[in-house]
């Protein structure tokens, strides 16, 4: 068993003042490996001074200096890449093949994307051309509270913390208590590569402890978190009081909108990026809407898909999808399942309930398909987070684009045709803050964020490290000073 239960705060490995042991459990044997612990109120308050005490000289460090320390970081954290994607894979179920190369290293991206950002980045700029005695500087806004999921650890781990460091900001990590390790790598990581004390703290906890404390307290100016739009509704509600920025990025509901002129395989992709780290994606396109002339064919192709999708230990290698995370995770999909059977009366047509065959442990879960379901189905509005896709037809652009929209969601669609004209036009029409077409991924540095309850805010290149700036206007500046 690890024994994991130091937090990292102002440079050091400190014991808890008040936490709790929690186990931490491999998902594909159900198995408890390390334990942490969840640290409590005290806890959260020691890493906050520590921040607040570093905010006013890491606040006057120049830019040069931070993207030094930024690159440094990632110099170490490529040399421990692959023990990132070994914890990652054991702590929440990601395959090791696919977490070596897309959970570990999501974290390397996003630090190269951040270093290429804050390159060309303006910190002061004039208001125009002809105001030289207007100045528009943007200062970091503080101390900053980051709470990160499990599903992607390092991918939101780095797009928080890095933005922080670059911008001036201090920062105090609460990780998921369902994936920390990656938290504690990630923190050794910052320490051998020389980030000053207090700069960045990392406490463990849960939502209602460490998570309270922080989206709560008056020397916290800034909230980031990442999860469910339940947990960023009663963040928001917290943090109200102090009156703290809060950025979410929060649940989606994806809609994949197939044309019958879309490429020959966008079924087939579209399955396969649906069931992508066992469907627990914020972003994954779980609602697939085909044309209707093309329907029973992509209903055809999605089943051979779902059959075709190996589940298997994280610890193999190979191109197979791994458990989903724990079992509170795994008896949720079951449920919504079982409703899109009974409630929804939806046409199951591959998976279904229980683990798949051969298996009786681990948390498991067959890749499911339901067919000629209608938006108005449960399953079709609640995020299942796991690798269950609903199918529908739809007849006119119009009616697929209104079925998109009609969703509480807003984070990401996607869109299937190979008419450039339309591909623009229903990317526009779709009420989302991120549209992907034809399996075109966007570019480093892109936005990340939704709309409606996806949240608010964005994450990634010069949006990302604008969260974390306030915006100083200064007139009767004298620019030969």
């Amino acid at each position: 068993m690890k024994d994991m239960r130091k937090f990292y705060i102002n440079g050091e490995w400190v014991d808890p003042i008040n936490g709790t042991d929690f186990d931490v459990i491999n998902p594909s044997t159900e198995e408890a490996y390390a334990v942490i612990s969840l640290g409590g109120k005290e806890d959260a308050e020691r890493a906050i001074a520590a921040a607040k005490a570093a905010f006013p000289s890491w606040s006057k460090s120049g830019k040069a200096e931070r993207i030094e320390l930024m690159e440094t970081i990632l110099e170490v954290y490529m040399k421990h890449s692959d023990e990132m994607g070994e914890i990652i894979s054991e702590e929440m179920g990601a395959p090791i093949s696919m977490s070596k190369a897309s959970q570990s290293g999501t974290g390397s991206y996003h630090i190269k994307a951040f270093i290429d950002a804050m390159k060309t980045y303006e910190f002061e700029r004039e208001l125009r051309a002809d105001t030289p005695n207007d100045r528009i500087i943007h200062e970091p806004i503080g101390v900053c509270g980051l709470i990160t999921p499990w599903n992607w650890p390092m991918n939101q781990i780095a797009l928080k913390v890095m933005p922080g460091i670059a911008t001036g900001c201090t920062t105090v990590l609460k990780p998921s208590e369902q994936s920390p390790l990656s938290g504690v790598l990630f923190s050794e990581i910052l320490h051998e590569a020389g980030v000053p004390a207090g700069i960045y703290n990392m406490v463990n906890g849960d939502g209602p402890g460490v998570g309270t404390t922080l989206s709560g307290h008056k020397d916290v100016d800034m909230i980031s978190f990442t999860g469910s739009t339940r947990a960023g509704t009663l963040i928001t509600k917290n943090a109200a009081d102090t009156l703290k920025r809060v950025s979410l990025e929060l649940g989606g509901k994806g809609a994949n909108i197939v044309f019958a002129d879309a490429a020959p395989d966008a079924v087939k992709n579209g399955v396969i990026r649906c069931f992508n780290n066992t469907g627990q994606s914020c972003n994954a396109p779980t609602r697939m809407l085909v044309e209707r002339s093309r329907y029973d064919q992509a209903v055809e192709e999605a089943i051979a898909q779902a059959e075709a999708t190996a589940v298997d230990l994280a610890s193999k290698e190979g191109r197979h999808i791994g458990p989903v995370v724990n079992e509170l995770q795994f008896n949720k999909i079951q449920n919504l399942i079982e409703v899109g059977i009974k409630e929804d009366n939806a046409n199951l047509v591959a998976g279904g309930m229980g683990r798949p065959e051969g298996m009786n442990r681990g948390y498991f879960v067959r890749p499911t398909v339901f067919a000629d379901c209608t938006n108005d189905m449960r399953i079709c509005q609640e995020e299942i987070f796991g690798p269950v896709l609903s199918m529908m037809p739809f007849d006119t652009e119009e009616e697929a684009v209104d079925i998109a929209n009609d969703t509480l969601y807003g984070l990401t669609n996607y869109v299937q045709t190979t008419d450039p004209e339309k591909a623009n036009r229903v990317a526009r029409a779709v009420r989302s803050g991120m549209v992907d077409m034809n399996g075109q991924a966007r570019s480093a540095g892109a936005p990340f964020g939704g709309y409606k309850q996806s949240g608010n805010g964005r994450e990634g290149g010069i949006w990302g490290l604008e969260e974390f700036l306030e915006i100083k206007a200064i007139g009767g500046w004298n620019p030969e000073a």
